[in-house]
């Protein structure tokens, strides 16, 4: 099952076709056996059934899970950098054969029709995938926890749940046809899992000089204990774009993965996912998708040399650090300003989360207002 792509100025899907396995299943399952799906693997099987992972059909086979691990390619030679598999134990794997029915929180959701079973390499896929073996990192802790053994195989999902972000919830064939209604040829993605602040607003900016529309696309599945709920993030979001950006030129749509931490081989995932989505471009800043000191600050953006433009399908706006300089008086970064770190604005996390707790107001230049309000409630709230 694919959507056709009529003849258009935005890029065609990775592997040239949209994957659509969005269908309800005809008979009764009752009989048939069943896997609880994680939230990771619930959010994986939604991406792949709507098209956002194109070309895959369903969880990896052992051909594309270890060419995707050691060379950052599936089978075919397509680029892919993180592995999308379904792991379950021994036991269950044993039990398993053909179609099964995929089950979240209880609930049918969808199938998999089983067309193998493999073991999983745990600790090579972490040391090549996260750079580090160490269960510290919570992508790894994720890949440790989950079973031994892959199941590989097509899927479908019966139906897709848009939750609680439902009018911002769309997926890579209705983001391809908002893009051509408002006539954007070029359009640009910017992934976060934070709430906006000045720096993001200002490489916003910068790209909306350059292409027809932004599309503002922030992760709101699973993500860390520590990092600010999605909801929250949504809410500043909205805020910021109906005071601060022009209405004709921006979209805001969730994208329902769960954060893997997988810094630069994430970043991949990333880009391959927004053309999906029907960009033009991607914007990688400082340390996309790191965690702790995982990895090197513009790792994210260098990665991008294994491939060819041509093979991404993209093109990979690549911005350094920004902040406020409190001498030039406005944003901007290394390339920009000849000031030492004195004259500079620049809050950690930790910072920011010390002030917000304190009910301190954060600087206007770091973010603003109506979005520090926002956080500051939400942290109250918490304590």
């Amino acid at each position: 099952m694919t959507n056709t792509i009529a003849k258009s100025h935005l890029p065609t899907p990775h592997g040239g076709v949209l994957v659509n396995r969005v269908q309800k299943f005809e008979g009764d399952l009752s009989a048939l056996p069943t896997i609880e799906l994680s939230e990771r693997n619930f959010a994986d099987l939604e991406l792949i059934a709507t098209g956002v992972y194109s070309p895959l059909t369903g969880f990896m086979g052992e051909k594309d899970y270890l060419n995707v691990v050691e060379n950052m390619r599936l089978a075919n030679g397509l680029p892919w950098s993180v592995p999308i598999t379904l792991g379950v134990s021994q036991e269950t794997a044993d039990a398993l054969s053909g179609l099964v029915v995929l089950t979240h929180n209880g609930e049918a959701v969808g199938t998999l029709n089983i067309a193998e079973k493999y073991s999983a390499r745990k600790e090579w896929e972490a040391g090549h995938v996260y750079k580090t073996t160490e269960e510290a990192h919570p992508g790894v802790a994720a890949l440790y926890a989950q079973g031994d053994v892959n199941l590989a195989g097509d899927v479908t999902l019966f139906a897709l749940d848009r939750g609680q972000f439902a009018n911002h919830h769309y997926t890579p064939a209705e983001t391809r046809e908002i893009f051509e209604t408002r006539g954007w040829k070029t359009v640009v993605a910017f992934q976060t899992r934070n709430p906006i602040h000045r720096a993001h607003e200002y490489l916003h900016k910068v790209a909306l000089e350059l292409v027809d529309g932004l599309f503002l696309n922030p992760l709101v599945g699973a993500t860390k204990s520590d990092d600010v709920p999605a909801t929250t993030r949504m809410e500043a979001y909205e805020k910021l774009l109906e005071h601060y950006y022009p209405d004709t030129r921006v979209l805001l749509g969730v994208y329902p993965a769960a954060m893997r931490y997988a810094g630069p081989r994430e970043a991949i995932l990333h880009a391959i996912s927004r053309r999906n989505y029907g960009c033009t471009h991607f914007i990688v800043g400082r340390d996309h998708a790191g965690v702790g000191s995982y990895y090197g600050t513009y790792d994210a953006q260098e990665i991008f040399n294994a491939y060819s433009p041509e093979e991404i399908g993209l093109t990979i706006l690549k911005f350094e650090h920004t902040f406020y300089c409190q001498t030039c008086g406005q944003m901007v970064s290394p390339r920009t300003c000849p000031h030492d770190s004195r004259h500079h604005l620049i809050l950690s996390g930790t910072k920011v989360r010390g002030m917000l707790r304190a009910g301190e107001n954060l600087p206007r230049e770091f973010t603003r207002p109506e979005v520090a309000e926002i956080l500051r409630a939400a942290y109250n709230a918490q304590d």
